[in-house]
């Protein structure tokens, strides 16, 4: 029965495409580090999370500046906003990082403001 399920674990591996073996990837290193996933997270709850920026950006409002980091976990994804930054240094698309702080949900997306995070360098491996 090992060697079947070996060969059955491998069969599936192949016929996974590209995101599907980053999202998998993401999913370990978030479980190696201790992170809730992004999918299972409650509103209202402090949480650990991790994962990859996958879009920095700064939205329109003239009267507080405002930064926006998507961050994707292999499960979901979910909104970092820092209220009056412009940019932080070392985060942009693809850095990996733990974000700190408690959960809201900003039009049904999972949203943390001003969270506490950690620049994780080579994924946690």
């Amino acid at each position: 029965m090992g060697d079947a399920s070996i060969w059955h674990r491998l069969k599936d591996s192949l016929n996974q495409t590209d995101t599907q073996h980053e999202a998998e990837e993401l999913r370990e290193d978030a479980e190696r580090v201790g992170a809730t996933p992004i999918d299972q997270l409650g509103d209202r709850e402090v949480v650990d999370v991790c994962g990859s920026v996958r879009a920095v950006t700064l939205p329109p409002k003239a009267s507080v500046p405002t930064l926006v980091v998507e961050l994707y976990d292999g499960s979901r994804a979910l909104n970092l906003v820092w209220l009056g930054r412009r940019s932080i240094r070392g985060i942009a698309p693809g850095t990996f990082l733990t974000a700190h702080g408690r959960v809201t949900r900003v039009r049904g997306v999972p949203t943390i403001y001003n969270p506490t995070y950690t620049i994780v360098p080579n994924r946690g491996r």
